[in-house]
């Protein structure tokens, strides 16, 4: 099920492929950024690779759970690899919480920033218990049409139905052999289209670049919200940047004795891919292509741990809701003790697990977090701006996660 520690990979990235990507994003940012009116119109070209990339997740998601589990043979290994993986979810999404929670604290952006045009009176929302989170989690972990769920792009309940579905598949024996012959099929045909589809992925993630920071108005808006923003912005990036070069990479050296540096290497085209979709689901596919041929993780493995993680793997977005709350906090002169402040990594934690791994997804679940503490919703204008941007940074964050999880995972089950 592992591979021996020090193993070579199957194959690395080419560096000609990394290369391009890295490419294509700094044109979209010198096209977006000086000319944001072009960026503006090339941003159909980036919206079009997105929807192919999206295209790809529910069927991949279904192919590789249920040709993963039903590969495992003893099905006992499956409750292993899902208590690890889970395990590991939780451990580290909590880590990057708290890593959140004491920069925030420490560093108090909102007392830095320049007065934000917030608007009126702050409304304080009715509280939203983390009992209510809980029950509406596990409600939506049950799909009552899982057409309606597909269509949707739902993924976590997709996933609960393709392990449930994997499951009996394997004990029907050779009555669903040419089923599970087909879902295995189905997955390698997935990888092959994701396959041709990176050769194209320079010029559609430089769009899509370009196009964000076009409708930001381009350097001229963009940068002069930073700046106000400035110590918020560098709160968030301090944090994803210590969370995924000294948390996560001890981890993933401490458990499965990998070199983090070749590992990271190796995951870069779906690190990159991430920062220029800003969504999990969407990379999903190249995380896939990375881990199993580029940094040899076994495809059991990862057929379980990513279709997961890209949906309830979300370190860099719990720190990033958790640094947010805070800070709207500040801006509006609001203390928070003790309780507030576990209440906010609590709901932080969850929100994050139930966020969708879709474009700024983050936003929508920042509101629960907000609620669980009273702070009012309308301090999320304040934020707005440069939201577009930081969650690039987190879902790279995210993914650059779930690849360690993968190889964690591999290790330990």
């Amino acid at each position: 099920m592992t591979r021996p520690k020090g193993a070579a990979p199957k194959n690395t990235v080419p560096k000609n492929k990394v290369l391009s990507i890295v490419i294509g994003i700094l044109c979209g940012l010198l096209l977006g950024g000086l000319w944001p009116e072009w960026g503006r119109e090339v941003k159909f070209i980036g919206d079009l690779f997105l929807r192919a990339l999206l295209m790809l997740v529910v069927p991949l998601v279904m192919a590789s759970i249920v040709s993963g589990i039903t590969s495992l043979g003893d099905i006992r290994k499956l409750g292993k690899i899902g208590y690890v993986t889970l395990g590991f979810y939780l451990v580290t999404t909590a880590l990057a919480v708290v890593t959140g929670i004491v920069l925030v604290v420490f560093i108090k952006p909102g007392l830095h920033s320049e007065a934000l045009a917030i608007g009126g009176a702050p409304s304080i929302p009715a509280r939203k218990g983390i009992a209510d989170m809980l029950r509406e989690m596990v409600m939506g972990l049950v799909p009552d049409n899982i057409f309606r769920a597909m269509s949707e792009a739902d993924v976590l309940p997709l996933i609960v139905f393709s392990i449930v579905f994997g499951v009996v598949l394997s004990t029907v024996g050779s009555k669903g052999k040419a089923l599970r012959e087909f879902f295995v099929g189905l997955d390698e045909t997935i990888m092959g289209i994701v396959n041709l589809l990176m050769k194209v992925a320079p010029l559609g993630v430089g769009a899509i670049v370009a196009g964000k920071l076009g409708e930001a108005g381009g350097f001229s808006g963009f940068i002069p919200e930073v700046s106000r923003l400035g110590f918020y912005v560098a709160t968030v990036l301090l944090g994803l940047l210590f969370h995924s070069v000294v948390s996560l990479p001890l981890i993933l050296y401490l458990i499965s004795g990998r070199n983090p540096l070749n590992y990271l290497y190796n995951m870069a085209e779906a690190l990159l891919t991430a920062f220029s979709t800003a969504s999990s689901s969407a990379t999903l596919p190249v995380t896939m292509e990375c881990a199993i041929e580029k940094n040899g993780v076994p495809e059991k493995i990862s057929s379980f741990v990513f279709p997961l993680g890209a949906t309830v793997n979300m370190d860099g977005t719990a720190l990033y809701e958790a640094v947010a709350a805070v800070f709207i906090a500040q801006l509006y002169g609001v203390d928070l003790g003790i309780g507030e402040l576990a209440i906010i990594s609590i709901t932080a934690t969850l929100a994050a697990i139930g966020a969708a791994g879709i474009p700024e997804a983050g936003l929508v679940t920042m509101v629960l977090v907000l609620k669980a503490v009273n702070l009012p919703v309308e301090g999320i204008g304040a934020i707005l701006i440069v939201d577009w941007f930081l969650d690039r940074c987190r879902t790279a964050v995210n993914v650059w996660g779930d690849g360690v999880g993968a190889a964690v995972v591999a290790e330990c089950a």
